[in-house]
């Protein structure tokens, strides 16, 4: 069985853009994005305690994290297969244009939901090509990065003007309010990945904001048993003293020469319910 490759500093960011790829001893589990955008969901709902404070608008910054990849819910509906491995793509073997194209159109998919979760979104988007700069590398992939930056730093700019002449979002719009906001969707994103592509011993997640900074987590893994995690975290930053999660992926027993006979075997009984307990170190 092929070994998922775990940079847990650079590699896990990225995976936030494509389907997610946990190896086991039965094959491969394949987890899509909107089941781990939901997992992110889960984890913003629990979030907060003294250390870590709160944050608002509460059921916004939440529908954010739920949401934050609808880009690439029509991609998920037919993934495409790399013949090299027999799997389905994963985030490293996809071009930069098929990635801007995907998080370019999640705007406009999000916004039906709501103007501030959609800002939120957007500045998911924008701020993983900000941070993880591969595409500086070729002249092609910089011009394509540097269009969709134009294109959604104007539309972020503009929906903001909007949600300042709300009423009701009016106080959440202030710069250090949205990028805290934006901070705690990344976190709960890079946590969510780390989760569903299954801890092998340890890993950390950093610039973590809390109630009067920012810190680093570190997670490290207890006990796997029937696709269900224990795994241990420190500092802890939710609100109960112990936090059960639940998603699914599909499971792949064998590889593929047909993306057809893939497609079919993603959309067949193949489910897989994970689990994973969260409890203080």
């Amino acid at each position: 069985m092929k070994q998922l490759v775990q940079n847990k500093e650079q590699n896990i960011a990225w995976c936030s853009l494509f389907m997610l790829h946990r190896f086991t001893q039965q094959g491969l589990i394949c987890i899509t994005q909107p089941n781990h955008a939901w997992l992110s969901g889960q984890l913003a709902h629990l979030w907060g305690n003294e250390q870590f404070g709160q944050f608002a608008p509460k059921q916004e910054v939440c529908l954010a994290a739920e949401q934050h990849d609808i880009g690439w819910l029509f991609w998920e509906q037919a993934p495409t297969l790399n013949p090299q491995t027999g799997y389905p793509h994963n985030f490293m073997e996809l071009s930069t244009q098929v990635h801007i194209n995907i998080w370019s159109g999640a705007k406009q998919l999000a916004l039906p939901f709501g103007r501030y979760a959609t800002l939120l979104i957007s500045l998911h988007g924008t701020g993983l090509y900000e941070r993880f700069t591969s595409w500086q590398n070729s002249p092609t992939s910089s011009q394509i990065v540097q269009d969709f930056f134009k294109r959604d730093y104007t539309f972020q700019e503009e929906l903001i003007v909007c949600l300042k002449k709300d009423a009701h979002y009016r106080p959440y719009t202030p710069p250090e309010i949205i990028e805290r906001n934006r901070k705690l969707v990344a976190t709960w994103d890079t946590l969510s990945i780390i989760l569903c592509q299954g801890l092998s011993s340890e890993a950390h997640v950093s610039k973590v904001p809390t109630i009067d900074g920012e810190t680093t987590l570190k997670l490290t893994l207890q006990e796997v048993k029937d696709n269900h995690d224990q795994v241990a975290v420190s500092p802890w930053p939710f609100q109960q003293s112990e936090v059960d999660l639940i998603y699914e992926g599909r499971l792949l027993r064998q590889t593929f020469d047909s993306e057809k006979a893939m497609r079919e075997a993603l959309m067949g009984n193949c489910g897989v319910t994970l689990k994973t307990t969260l409890k203080p170190e």
